[in-house]
This record gives structure tokens, C-alpha cells and sequence, in this order.
């Protein structure tokens, strides 16, 4: 009985021994953390501010890219934010592109089309984006999960064009139209719960550069609104 008594102190002593030797990892808490570096936008696209322009069909736009977050208060609630993205946006719509080729500059002329008399009128932008923000936040160094409100001001630099008109199988495609301003700015606002935050930007720039219908000037702006999402 004996014998089974120090078999048991001595096992009970080795285990106890050992278990103070081992320690529980403590996550490290980051305090000069950065949130929402990488962000992604589906948005839909809407053409505003011409009479006569209409949409035809659901315009879809996705932009993605980099925002170095720069916190400027001590608990980091607060901060601005400054990168570079990439964004394609489609407008359909019954504003049509017709290719002049009358004259050496081989111009464009533009005018509506009926609701009935084509299937596809698109327009296919895309712009690398220098996205600059102010960022209020409710974070803290050991939870993602926040409320967030990020207002700020967009340039976008058209580095493509591509216009595609469809009717009774046959097609039409123009790219490379000069008519369109190379650079275009608009403001925007994202707001929103953890992986849910709604978007909106509001350009102020017309992305066209010249071109008129019956002596008045495109100056539509581009309206849009979806979700954005942001990774660390």
C-alpha cells in the first residue's frame, strides 16, 4: 500500500512540475495597428444630369485597390487614408456612338435611341483611381469588428474606352474616343458595420470632353452606388 502511495506522490509531483513549466500563449496586442488597407466595390452605375439620357439595362462597375491607413489621434479612431486603384464601369443606356469619317479627324457624332429599336448600347470605361479619405472609426487593437463612417475625393484617369452598339445581330465597337475627358473626380462616402458597409460616389467632372446632341453638351456625371468590403 505503501509502495502505491509513492508511485502516485511521485507521478502526482512530475505532472505538477511539468504543468509550471508550461505556459498559455497570450496574443500580442497590436497598439499602432491600421485597419482597411485592401478594398473591393460592386457598384451600379447610373449617367445623370443630360435630358433625354436614359439607362436600358442594370449597369454593373467593380473597383478594387490599395489605402495606406495613416491614423492621426492616440487611440486610432481617427485617420486618413491615401492610394491607388483600379475600376471598370458599364453604362447601358440609349446614348449612341456613331464613328464620323467624313473628315480626317474621324469625329463622333452621337444621338438617343428608341427603347425598341436595338438589343445591346453600352459604354465600357475603365480608370486607374488616386483615392484620398478622412476615416472615423470605432476599433480597437484586438477587434475587427467596428462601426465605420469614410467620406473622400476620387481622380480617376481613363486609360480605357470601349463602345459596343447591337441590333439584329449585327455590332458596332468604337474605342479610343476623344471625346472623353482623360480625367474625372467625383467624391464619395462609405459607411457601415464590419463586412457590411453601403457606398456611394458622386462625380463632379462629366466624362465627356466635347460632343453634343442638337447643339446641347453631354455634360453627364456618372452616379453610383453599391457595397464595399475592406481587408486588413
Amino acid at each position: 500500500m505503501r509502495f502505491k502511495l509513492l508511485i502516485l506522490f511521485f507521478f502526482f509531483y512530475i505532472f505538477t512540475a511539468f504543468a509550471q513549466e508550461i505556459t498559455v500563449p497570450v496574443k500580442a496586442v497590436d497598439s499602432l495597428y491600421r485597419e482597411d488597407q485592401f478594398y473591393i466595390n460592386f457598384t451600379y452605375n447610373k449617367l445623370q444630369n443630360f435630358k433625354g439620357l436614359s439607362q436600358t439595362k442594370f449597369s454593373p462597375g467593380i473597383s478594387m485597390g490599395f489605402l495606406r491607413d495613416m491614423p492621426i489621434n492616440k487611440t486610432r479612431t481617427i485617420a486618413v487614408a491615401a492610394g491607388l486603384g483600379y475600376s471598370i464601369t458599364i453604362y447601358n443606356n440609349n446614348l449612341q456612338e456613331l464613328r464620323n469619317t467624313t473628315n480626317a479627324n474621324s469625329t463622333f457624332d452621337y444621338s438617343f435611341l428608341s427603347n425598341t429599336n436595338f438589343d445591346k448600347n453600352k459604354f465600357v470605361h475603365q480608370y486607374i483611381e488616386l483615392p484620398i479619405e478622412i476615416r472615423w472609426r470605432t476599433s480597437t487593437p484586438d477587434s475587427h469588428e467596428f462601426w465605420r463612417v469614410y467620406s473622400g475625393f476620387k481622380l480617376s484617369y481613363l486609360i480605357s474606352d470601349y463602345h459596343k452598339y447591337v441590333n439584329d445581330g449585327e455590332s458596332t465597337i468604337n474605342n479610343s474616343n476623344p471625346d472623353f475627358n482623360k480625367l474625372v473626380y467625383g467624391c464619395y462616402l462609405a459607411a457601415g458595420f464590419n463586412t457590411l458597409n453601403l457606398y456611394a460616389y458622386y462625380g463632379i467632372k462629366p466624362i465627356f470632353k466635347t460632343g453634343e446632341i442638337n447643339g446641347d453638351k453631354i455634360n453627364t456625371t456618372s452616379f453610383n452606388v453599391g457595397l464595399q468590403f475592406y481587408i486588413l
